[in-house]
């Protein structure tokens, strides 16, 4: 077993990183029962696809909305501390939540509103949680450390999660969210106990104001991270517009229950753990920006596959392939950033990053809505497939400020 655990945590890494750890798989654990149970009671409440397009949004809109807020508290504040907080306050939430299902009065308004709740506190703990290992371990270490966090994150997230909120779901529609519940406390205990260095404020208390200017004019300076940022925007519009449409879809278009749904989401999970056994190999090889660029490729061609495909096994296919494009891109762009940013700037930066992801997943997640009302649960990835070819011209050149940072680190 120290074998095992040196292995996933290195000693290297010290005590603070394990319980960081531990306490992020056990998070996104809880995380990855509400990915599937979530969009399941939604939609158990709706077949409105603008309202299930809807659930999406609201869970991406706080980040978009708060995201700058958070960046500058966590530069301030004790970061720490302000993960349990936040964490504690999402428990709560999710605990009446639970009540309410229990209860039978969940109408799709009070859960639009909890999942809204739930949305804003994971602005602050996720932002600020991103901000604690660059902390903990030596520069570079900083690949190891996200490496093992994304490890976790699909293996408890997406692999595991999905589909035990799934059968938890058909068991009692009040389960998985107590579940999750549960884990988010149990969480907050283990962040709880790491230790962190002595953090000095960004800046005097009243000027928060200008410390989210300063997160958004560090980005706008330096090529690396402003392009990974744009890149980002843009992409996760096309995502969105599809995956808001996500659980429909698979019931419409490929006849997947509850449980079919899940094991699509556990498939791309797969593709990820497959990612990591295959990111060392492929960083010898290929410069970073390469590995985007093929990665923004491979998402171009899931959305058409998923325009064309009515069958579950195809679906399932392509979802691995996916996941693997998920993994690297994802460990890729958040080391380029830690690598690249100050420590003082984490939070700031790191919540710039934010607004570019939620920007374009709130954005196309209401083309998304709108386009299956209207056209079908098809009509989404079409227009999804076709933005994302028409980024994927426009920000090729753009990458090469990418693989220019990985080579000066």
């Amino acid at each position: 077993m120290s074998r095992v655990g040196e292995v996933v945590a290195p000693r290297r890494l010290g005590t603070s990183f394990r319980w960081l750890l531990a306490s992020s798989w056990v998070s996104n654990l809880g995380d990855g029962v509400a990915l599937a149970a979530g969009p399941l009671l939604v939609a158990s409440l709706t077949e409105d696809p603008l309202l299930v397009a809807l659930a999406a949004t609201l869970q991406w809109l706080p980040p978009l909305v708060l995201g700058p807020l958070a960046g500058a508290l966590s530069d301030r504040l004790d970061r720490r501390r302000l993960v349990v907080r936040v964490d504690v306050l999402r428990a709560a939430v999710l605990l009446v939540l639970t009540a309410t299902v229990l209860a039978g009065h969940a109408t799709i308004a009070t859960v639009l509103l909890a999942l809204l709740l739930v949305g804003c506190c994971e602005v602050f703990a996720d932002n600020t949680s991103q901000t604690l290992l660059p902390m903990l371990v030596d520069r570079d270490d900083l690949a190891v450390g996200n490496a093992r966090l994304q490890t976790g994150f699909i293996t408890v997230n997406q692999l595991a999660g999905p589909p035990l909120g799934a059968a938890l779901f058909t068991v009692g529609h009040a389960l998985p969210f107590g579940l999750q519940a549960l884990l988010v406390g149990l969480g907050a205990v283990l962040v709880a106990r790491v230790r962190l260095p002595a953090h000095v404020p960004a800046a005097a208390p009243g000027q928060v104001h200008h410390d989210v200017l300063d997160g958004f004019r560090w980005v706008r300076h330096h090529a690396a991270v402003r392009t990974l940022v744009l890149t980002v925007l843009v992409f996760n519009v096309t995502f969105g517009a599809a995956w808001s449409v996500l659980v429909l879809w698979a019931q419409e278009r490929l006849g997947a229950g509850p449980v079919g749904y899940g094991l699509l989401t556990t498939t791309s999970a797969v593709g990820g753990l497959l990612g990591t056994a295959l990111y060392g190999r492929l960083t010898r090889r290929l410069s970073l920006g390469d590995l985007m660029r093929i990665g923004l490729v491979l998402e171009t061609l899931t959305h058409l596959a998923f325009a064309l495909t009515t069958d579950l096994a195809v679906a399932l296919a392509v979802m691995l392939v996916f996941g693997v494009h998920a993994f690297v891109w994802g460990t890729t762009s958040v080391t380029v950033r830690q690598r690249a940013v100050p420590t003082a700037f984490q939070g700031r930066v790191g919540a710039v990053n934010t607004v570019g992801v939620f920007g374009g997943l709130v954005v196309g997640s209401g083309i998304g809505g709108l386009l299956a009302r209207e056209l079908g649960v098809t009509a989404p990835f079409w227009f999804a497939f076709v933005g994302s070819a028409l980024f994927c011209v426009l920000l090729w050149r753009q990458l090469s400020h990418v693989a220019l940072e990985d080579a000066a680190a």
